[in-house]
């Protein structure tokens, strides 16, 4: 081999190794959520449970299963009432008090649309007749548990803030019944139930937190009977309760 075909052949060799093809970078872009980019470090990080990651799903849908505790207000309208005495009927109304209880609620959405809850409470009242012959009489009191069934439709799937309105229905079982004395010295609640609509508003506040507020108006009447029949003061009430049951609470999805 001459001495000329050397220098050739290194810069032949130099120059294969320099050309050798150089693969493409890729570069992936990091997923972005209402606007706001997450590093590849922080997707693999695990989501805290009051966190909102990019793993997180926005609003409430399909396959959502929801558990809130409220504050709850429940107010008695009283719409209409009837009173009798010993079977013969007598002017004045029935009056039950206002009262505020926590609220337990379980809640499923079948579609992204459409959800069933099932709402928990039990909340005690003063019953009172007002207007009779004999002035105000204490009844006495009485505890309400009210399991109430209702089907929403939600507007906003999948959004932070979503309203629905919903029908449904409610029983109302009386327990802890304790009559007043005096006039009134056995009392007796009957079973009731009836139809009920709401409105309210889910608000999605971090991670799988929503705030909730919901007002339903419920149409329900009461039957109670006073001391036995041969008593000499027999009183028998029939008062439309309605009550509009006022909630606001905190809710976890799961």
């Amino acid at each position: 081999m001459s001495l000329l075909a050397v220098p050739f052949m290194v810069t032949a060799t130099a120059y294969a190794q320099t050309a050798a093809p150089v693969a493409p970078t890729v570069y992936v872009s990091a997923p972005v959520v209402h606007g706001a980019a997450y590093t590849p470090a922080q997707v693999a990080k695990k989501c805290g449970i009051f966190e909102t990651c990019a793993t997180t799903k926005i609003g409430l849908g399909k396959g959502d299963f929801i558990v809130r505790l409220s504050a709850l207000g429940v107010l008695p309208t009283d719409r209409t009432s009837k009173l009798w005495l010993n079977g013969s009927r007598i002017p004045g109304n029935v009056s039950t008090t206002n009262q505020a209880m926590p609220e337990l609620t379980f809640e499923y959405f079948f579609t992204d649309n459409v959800s069933i809850d099932l709402i928990a409470a039990s909340t005690r009242h003063e019953v009172a007749a007002q207007g009779t012959p004999y002035g105000k009489i204490d009844v006495g009191s009485a505890w309400v548990l009210p399991p109430t069934v209702t089907l929403a439709w939600h507007f906003r799937p999948h959004k932070r803030f979503n309203p629905y309105l919903g029908v449904g229905g409610t029983m109302m079982w009386f327990h802890n019944v304790s009559p007043a004395g005096g006039l009134v010295q056995k009392l007796n609640v009957g079973f009731t139930g009836g139809p009920s609509i709401n409105a309210g508003f889910d608000y999605q506040v971090v991670g799988n937190w929503f705030l909730n507020v919901d007002v339903k108006h419920m149409f329900v009447r009461m039957h109670a009977w006073a001391n036995d029949r041969d008593s000499g003061a027999f009183i028998k009430a029939h008062d439309s309760l309605d009550p509009v049951v006022v909630g606001m609470g905190i809710e976890y999805r799961f």
